[in-house]
């Protein structure tokens, strides 16, 4: 297992190491340097000590034989007999990346009564559906549901697995990569296949959204990747495609130390990933009380009421209806942005939306660079003016 120390008897307190350390993990006491909790073990210290003070010890590497992997999968996320958008988004996209490896897609579905879904994924795109279908795994648990991909994926190998960045995708997806020691980029706005490598390039923002990186797992298989919803959109469904339906011989139901106690629907109405209306407040609302205005004029336009971070972070609104980078991605037909200034970090959560209309009290605000329609004015009264028209003009 990989460490890191400081040799006391070598070291003489200069600095250097401190100032090498891109995490601010090390200080020097009593004339010598000492490491905190902040260590990743990034070893940049070690080649700034030129007395040799500092005992790093690497983990091995160890490579599995990638020859034997060969396809894509898409985990085919349901809930209550019904398939997530974001899977059906996913199989679109892994169709794309097969044309170019030349490689069936293959959809893994696990559940309760979801037979009826397998038709619905080869129209999408889908090669075959591998099906594991018992009450057992009725409610999503990623323990369980973990436990089964990972026996899967060591059978049949694929080279790639996709899987969609809602909650369920989120704990999913790190469980099957740390058991099966392969790499995992999260919330990917973009893949790609390296024509020359035959890898897959996943891209993501990075550093708060600054900039795009784009991250490669040459050595190891599957090649993970999560995707947000909206990212990608389904190709046209072709209900007379024919494609195989392979099902999973059942074993005994995995134990979980985690149990199901209740369903809790969303209390804000649409979910915010399927709502064609999003009326979202940022901190130029006010007050709380003022985010009322907003899911007034979002009831009359029958959508949802989303928000930027800031008011999330104020107690204002729920996690739930969060949009940008650490939040969800929205593809709405209508995005209303409310007092929102339009942070990179919350213009990383719009995709591909046909109409945004920016209100916002400030003429300079980046939100109106991307607008399509701008109101200058103070949200708290363009609000009911807006919901006073609309309401008047649905009664003519």
């Amino acid at each position: 297992m990989a460490s890191i120390e400081i040799l006391k008897d070598k070291c003489i307190g200069c600095k250097k190491c401190v100032g090498s350390c891109p995490f601010g993990a090390i200080e020097i006491i009593d004339s010598k340097a000492v490491i905190g909790d902040k260590c990743t073990l990034c070893g940049s210290c070690v080649e700034s000590c030129k007395l040799g003070a500092i005992n790093f010890i690497k983990d091995e590497l160890e490579y599995n034989d990638i020859s034997e992997y060969k396809g894509i999968w898409v985990f085919a996320e349901q809930r209550f007999g019904k398939l997530k958008p974001v899977t059906l988004e996913l199989v679109g996209q892994a169709r794309k990346l097969a044309e170019t490896l030349k490689v069936n897609v293959t959809a893994v579905l696990l559940g309760d009564n979801v037979k009826l879904l397998a038709k619905e994924l080869i129209a999408y795109g889908a090669d075959e559906i591998l099906i594991m279908d018992t009450p057992w795994l009725k409610d999503f648990n990623d323990q369980v549901y973990g436990e089964i991909m990972v026996n899967l994926i060591n059978d049949y190998k694929p080279e790639i697995v996709l899987i969609g960045a809602t909650s369920n995708g989120r704990s999913l997806a790190p469980y099957i990569s740390a058991t099966i020691k392969t790499g995992l980029t999260a919330d990917c706005t973009k893949l790609e296949i390296d024509n020359k490598e035959g890898i897959l390039l996943q891209t993501r923002p990075a550093f708060g959204g600054n900039l795009m990186a784009t991250i490669v797992c040459p050595h190891h298989r599957p090649q993970m990747a999560t995707v947000r919803p909206k990212v990608f959109k389904p190709i046209e469904p072709n209900y007379l495609k024919s494609g195989k339906i392979t099902y999973i011989p059942i074993p005994s139901s995995i134990d979980s130390y985690v149990k199901k106690i209740k369903d809790i629907d969303n209390l804000e109405g649409l979910s915010l990933s399927e709502a064609d209306i999003i009326v979202s407040v940022g901190k130029g609302i006010g007050n709380v009380k003022n985010i009322e205005l907003a899911k007034e004029l979002a009831k009359v336009l029958g959508g949802t009421v989303g928000s930027s971070r800031p008011v999330v972070d104020s107690g204002w609104m729920p996690y739930s209806q969060q949009v940008g980078q650490t939040g969800k991605t929205v593809a709405p037909k209508l995005y209303i942005a409310c007092g929102i200034s339009g942070a990179i970090q919350h213009l990383a959560g719009l995709a591909d939306i046909e109409t945004i209309v920016a209100i916002n009290i400030d003429p300079d605000a980046p939100i109106f660079n991307v607008a399509h329609y701008g109101i200058v004015g103070d949200c708290r009264e363009v609000l009911p003016l807006l919901t006073k028209k609309i309401r008047a003009s649905k009664k003519a």
